[in-house]
C-alpha cells in the first residue's frame, strides 16, 4: 500500500524532506537540553548570580592536551565548571574528595590573577576593566597553584559578556567584609560541636584554656583575665599570659604595645615572650616615658628566671613582610605552566631560578633564627623577648618554631592545632590583610603568604625527622589551601576583636541569630573519616607509656643566684645596709639584657655559635619526643613537592613518590595491628590509628607521587622528550656528555 502512495509505476518515492538543521546543531541542541538539566550541588547560602555555556576547558593530561565541553558558573562561593562528560568509576570512587568543592570549583578567594586572551595575546585583568569587553578566552591562576583554561569562542556572546564580567567583579572588585561566602554559609548552616575532629583543639578562647597551658608547661606567669571585653587594649587577646611583676597599670599603657605575652615555658624555668615595640621617638618627653616604660617590662621578664633577658628585634635581621610577598610572587611563577614546552623552559635552569627567588633562603632563615632561641632557652638558660612592629607576623613564626623544636605535644595534631590557635589566631595575625580576601587597594602593600612561610618552615623540620610528627604531608597541604577557602574564621579576622565586633554587629536588630562560622579545624566541614584518616602520619612514633611519666628535670645553677635575693627589689631582714645599692641603681647592673643578634662579635661568629650548639646536640641519642633542631645546609632545605608539583603531569611519577613507600608502611602496620589484636583477643585501634592512610587504596591502583589530590587514570608511561628550540640543547648536551664518558673509558 505504500508503494502505491508513490506513484503510478510501483517506484517509491523519493524523500521530499529537507532539514535545516546540521548534524552539529542537532548535536548542540541536545547539548543544552543535557546542560539545561545538570546544576552543581549548592552549599546552604550559595546563590548563583550567572552561567555560560557552551564553554570549553582545556585540560592537561599528561603528554596530552584535550577539551571539554561544559557549563561555566559563578556563585557567591566560587566559579564552577560543570563538564558534559559523565564522571568516571575512578572519580566516583575517589576517596579524598572535598565536600565544599570540586577539582572544577575555584573558590573565590582563590583566585589570585585571571588573564583574558584577545587574538592569541594574553593580558592581565585587573578590577575597573573595560565592560564592553571580553575575551574569546579565560585563564584563572589560583592561590593553590591550579591553572583554568577556558574558552568562550562558543557561547552566545550576551552570556559570554556576563560570565566574564561577573568573574571579574566577585573575583578582583574590593568588597566588603559581610559579602564574604561565610557569612551566607554561616548563617544558612547549624554546626555540630559534637562530630568535630578528635583529638579535641584548644580554642584559648576561655581562661581555663590559658590556666591548663600554663600548668602544662610549669610556667611562672600570671594569667590576665580582665580583658574579655577588650577593655585594656584592642589589640591584644581576651585573655594571655603576662610575667608576673606586669602590674595592672602597665597594662593600660600604650595601647598593649611593648607587653611582654608569654608563650612557652622551658623546663628550666625560663621562658619566651612576644611584644609588639613601642614606635621610636626622638630625645624628648615621650622618649624618656617610652625607655622607662621598657626598662620596666624588661625587669618584669628577667625576674621569670635568673634575673636574665636576651631580646630580639626581628625586623633587623629577617626580612620584611614586602620581601616576603616580592620573593613568593617570583616563586609561585615556576608552578604555573601553561604547557609542556614551558616546563621544559624552566626545567634547564630549574634551581637556579629557585635560588633566585629566594622563598628556600627566606625559610632558612627562619629556623636559623629559631635556632638562636633555643639555644638562649637550653644551652644560657635565659629568658628571651622577641619583638617586631605589630607582633603578630614573625613573632608568630620563630615563636612557633621554637615550641615545636622543644614541646613534642606540638607534634601531635591535637597539639599543632592548638599552636596556631595559641599564637596565630590569639595572637592577633592579620590573616584578612595577609591573605587580602577583600581585594581592597590600600591593603596591598600588607599582603604577604607568613603564615604559608610557616607551614613551609614546618614541613622541612618533617621531613627530616618524620617518626616525630603526628600529622601528615598531606595535612599540611590541605591546611595552606584551607586558608583561601571563605568558610572558616580561622582565618577570616584580623584579631579576636576583629571578629567579636564583627559578631557583635550582626546581632543588631534585624538578625534573627548569631553566625556560626565554623573553624578550619572541624574537618568534617571539608572531608569524611575516610579522607582524614590521610591526615595522619604511619611514621609517627608514639611515645611509650614508660616515657610518658614526668621526670624531674635538675634546675641549672647560675653563678649569679647565690647572691641575689628571691625577689628583685626585696632585702632580707639580715642584709647589711647599702647590699645591693649600686646594682640597684642601673638596669643594665641588674639584669644581664643583652641583643640576640648582637651578643657574638658578627653574623659569622653567630652562625658558627649555632652551628657548634647543633653538633653537640646531635652527638647525642636521637630523641624523637625531645628537642629537634633542623639542619640548615643548602641540600637539606627541599622543595614541597606533593604542594608545588601536583598539578603538573609532567613532574609526577607514576608508581613512584614517597607516597609509594607511605602505602607500604601503611599497609604493613595494618597487618601487624591485626596480628596484635588475634594475639590479644581484642581490637587495639586508637582514634586516629595509622591503617587510615592510603592502606585503603587499592593495591591494584598505581598511585602517583600526586596522590591523593591527583587520582590515577590511564596513561601513557612513554617518557617526555622535550621539543621545541631546547631539543637541539639538551640532545646535544647529551651527545657531548656521552662522547667524554666514551673518551673516559678508552
Amino acid at each position: 500500500m505504500l508503494s502505491t502512495l508513490g506513484g503510478g509505476g510501483g517506484k517509491p518515492a523519493k524523500p521530499s524532506f529537507v532539514s535545516y538543521v546540521t548534524p552539529e546543531e542537532i548535536n548542540q541542541t541536545e547539548k543544552e537540553c543535557s546542560r539545561k538539566e545538570k546544576h552543581p550541588d549548592l552549599l546552604p547560602g550559595e546563590v548563583i548570580f550567572c552561567s555560560a555555556g557552551p564553554v570549553l576547558k582545556s585540560i592537561k593530561d599528561d603528554l596530552f592536551q584535550r577539551v571539554v565541553y561544559g557549563t561555566l558558573l559563578c556563585t557567591n562561593f566560587r566559579v564552577s565548571f560543570i563538564s558534559d562528560e559523565a564522571p568516571s568509576d575512578e572519580e566516583a570512587a575517589q576517596l579524598f574528595k572535598n565536600k565544599l568543592y570540586g577539582e572544577n570549583d575555584i573558590p573565590l578567594t582563590c583566585v589570585d590573577h585571571i588573564y583574558g586572551g584577545f587574538d592569541d595575546k594574553k593580558k592581565l585583568i585587573i578590577s575597573g576593566f573595560v565592560k564592553n569587553k571580553y575575551p574569546s578566552k579565560i585563564i584563572v591562576c589560583c592561590k593553590d597553584l591550579r591553572l583554568f583554561h577556558f574558552s568562550l569562542a562558543y557561547a552566545k556572546e550576551e552570556d559570554a559578556k556576563k560570565i566574564f564580567q561577573g568573574i571579574v567583579y566577585h573575583c578582583l572588585e574590593p568588597k566588603s567584609l559581610k559579602c564574604v561566602f561565610a557569612f551566607s554559609y554561616g548563617e544558612k548552616t547549624l554546626l555540630n560541636k559534637e562530630n568535630q575532629t578528635k583529638p579535641k583543639t584548644v580554642m584559648f578562647d576561655t581562661s581555663e584554656d590559658w590556666a591548663q597551658e600554663i600548668k602544662r608547661t610549669k610556667g611562672n606567669c600570671k594569667l590576665i583575665s580582665n580583658n574579655a571585653d577588650f577593655s585594656i587594649s584592642a589589640k591584644l587577646p581576651q585573655f594571655f599570659i603576662v610575667p608576673t611583676h606586669v602590674t595592672q597599670e602597665d597594662l593600660t599603657k600604650f595601647d598593649g604595645k611593648g607587653i611582654p605575652i608569654w608563650c612557652w615555658s622551658h623546663h628550666s624555668g625560663c621562658a619566651l615572650f612576644k611584644t609588639a615595640s613601642l614606635p621610636l621617638m626622638q630625645e624628648d618627653a615621650s622618649s624618656q616615658l617610652y625607655k622607662s616604660y621598657m626598662e620596666g617590662m624588661l625587669n618584669a621578664v628577667a625576674q621569670t628566671h635568673l634575673y636574665s633577658v636576651k631580646t630580639e628585634e626581628l625586623s633587623d635581621s629577617l626580612p620584611t613582610v614586602q620581601d616576603i610577598q616580592q620573593s613568593y610572587s617570583k616563586f609561585k611563577q615556576f608552578f604555573l605552566l601553561d604547557n609542556t614546552n614551558d616546563f621544559w623552559m624552566t626545567d634547564v635552569k630549574w634551581f637556579s631560578s629557585l635560588e633566585g627567588s629566594c622563598w628556600l633562603d627566606i625559610i632558612r632563615q627562619c629556623l636559623a633564627k629559631a635556632v638562636e632561641v633555643v639555644e638562649c632557652l637550653e644551652k644560657e638558660n635565659t629568658n628571651v623577648l622577641i619583638m617586631e612592629e605589630e607582633g603578630s607576623d614573625l613573632c608568630c613564626v620563630i615563636s612557633s618554631l621554637v615550641q615545636l623544636m622543644f614541646d613534642p605535644y606540638y607534634r601531635t595534631l591535637g597539639g599543632f592545632q592548638s599552636l596556631i590557635q595559641k599564637e596565630w589566631v590569639m595572637g592577633g595575625h592579620r590573616f584578612l590583610d595577609r591573605c587580602n580576601h577583600l581585594h581592597l587597594k590600600d591593603k596591598e602593600q600588607s599582603q604577604a603568604p607568613v603564615f604559608l612561610l610557616f607551614l613551609e618552615s614546618v614541613w622541612q623540620l618533617q621531613q627530616q625527622y618524620p617518626p616525630a610528627f603526628q600529622f601528615s604531608e598531606t595535612y599540611l597541604t590541605v591546611l595552606s589551601d584551607s586558608i583561601d577557602v571563605s568558610v572558616f574564621s580561622t582565618f577570616l579576622f584580623n584579631s579576636p576583636h576583629h571578629m567579636a565586633s564583627i559578631a557583635k554587629a550582626m546581632l543588631e536588630p534585624g538578625q534573627r541569630s548569631p553566625v556560626n562560622w565554623p573553624t578550619v579545624w572541624d574537618w568534617s566541614v571539608q572531608f569524611d573519616s575516610r579522607a582524614q584518616d590521610f591526615f595522619i602520619n604511619p611514621l609517627y612514633m608514639e611515645r611509650s607509656r614508660q616515657d610518658k611519666a614526668p621526670r624531674k628535670m635538675p634546675r641549672p645553677k647560675h653563678q649569679r643566684h647565690q647572691s641575689l635575693p628571691s625577689s628583685a627589689f626585696k632585702f632580707s631582714p639580715s642584709a647589711k645596709k647599702g647590699f645591693l645599692k649600686d646594682e640597684t641603681d642601673s638596669l643594665k647592673k641588674m639584669l644581664r639584657v643583652k641583643r640576640l643578634s648582637r651578643w657574638m662579635n658578627s653574623p659569622d661568629s653567630a652562625q658558627a655559635s649555632t652551628r657548634e650548639f647543633f653538633v653537640a646536640w646531635q652527638r647525642r641519642p636521637l630523641d624523637y619526643h625531645g628537642l629537634l633542631l633542623p639542619c640548615l645546609e643548602g641540600p637539606t632545605l627541599r622543595l614541597w613537592s606533593q604542594r608545588y608539583l601536583r598539578w603538573i603531569p609532567e613532574a609526577q611519577i607514576f608508581g613512584g613518590g614517597s607516597i609509594t613507600i607511605l602505602k607500604k608502611l601503611a599497609d604493613l602496620l595494618a597487618e601487624v595491628q591485626d596480628l596484635r589484636g588475634n594475639l590479644d583477643r581484642q581490637a587495639c585501634r586508637a582514634d586516629f590509628n595509622h591503617q587510615g592512610v592510603v592502606a585503603r587504596a587499592k593495591s591494584s591502583i598505581q598511585l602517583s607521587s600526586a596522590f591523593p589530590f591527583t587520582m590515577p587514570r590511564s596513561r601513557s608511561f612513554k617518557p617526555a622528550i622535550p621539543i621545541g628550540p631546547l631539543h637541539s640543547l639538551i640532545t646535544d648536551s647529551l651527545a657531548d656528555q656521552e662522547d667524554e664518558e666514551n673518551l673516559g673509558i678508552v
